[in-house]
C-alpha cells in the first residue's frame, strides 16, 4: 500500500478514536425525538420495558436488569417522572425540563429514592433506540437497547394511512 493510503487510514482511525473518547459519539448518532414519539411502551430483547405517558410519568419493568444506574435498591425502580434535557447551547445539556417538547437525552427520576438515570436516544429519528446509561460512550449491551413498540394502527398512521380513511 502507498504511503498516502496509510496516512488516510491512520487519520480516519484517529478521528474515530477522538470522537468516541471525547463523548462526541452520542452527538453524532443522537436521534432528536418528540414527546409524541416518546409516548408509549419501549422494550428491550432482555425483557426490560419503559412506558412513557403524556403527563411526564413513566412505568418500568425489570429496569434493574439493565444495570444502567448506581441507584440504591435497583429492584424498586418501577416508576417516576421523565423530562427531556433542555439546552441553552447545543454542546451542553443544562437541566431536565418537563416543558421541553423534544430531545436526544432524557432524565428518568425514579419515585423510590429520587434516583436519576440518563437515557440517550440513538439512530434514525423515525425508528430510534434508547440506551439508559451513565455514559453514552459505554453504550448498551446488544439486548439492553429499548425500541418503541408500535401497534399496527400506529404503524399505518405514521405511514400516512388512517383506519378511518379506509372506511372501516
Amino acid at each position: 500500500m502507498s504511503r498516502e493510503l496509510w496516512r488516510s487510514i491512520g487519520f480516519t482511525g484517529l478521528v474515530i478514536a477522538l470522537t468516541v473518547s471525547c463523548g462526541l459519539a452520542a452527538g453524532i448518532y443522537a436521534a432528536d425525538v418528540s414527546a409524541d414519539q416518546l409516548q408509549g411502551r419501549w422494550t428491550s430483547p432482555a425483557g426490560t420495558s419503559l412506558t412513557f405517558h403524556e403527563d411526564h410519568t413513566f412505568a418500568a419493568e425489570h429496569f434493574d436488569e439493565l444495570r444502567a444506574s448506581d441507584c440504591e435498591n435497583p429492584s424498586a425502580l418501577s416508576s417516576g417522572r421523565w423530562a427531556f434535557y433542555a439546552s441553552a447551547d447545543a454542546d451542553r445539556f443544562k437541566a431536565a425540563d418537563e416543558t421541553a417538547t423534544h430531545g436526544a437525552v432524557l432524565s428518568l427520576i425514579f419515585s423510590s429514592g429520587g434516583c436519576e438515570v440518563n437515557v440517550y436516544l440513538f439512530g434514525d429519528e423515525d425508528d430510534p433506540a434508547m440506551c439508559p446509561t451513565g455514559d453514552p460512550d459505554d453504550g448498551c449491551p446488544n439486548d439492553g437497547y429499548l425500541h418503541r413498540n408500535q401497534t399496527a394502527a400506529f404503524a399505518l398512521e405514521t405511514a400516512g394511512i388512517r383506519l378511518a380513511d379506509s372506511g372501516k
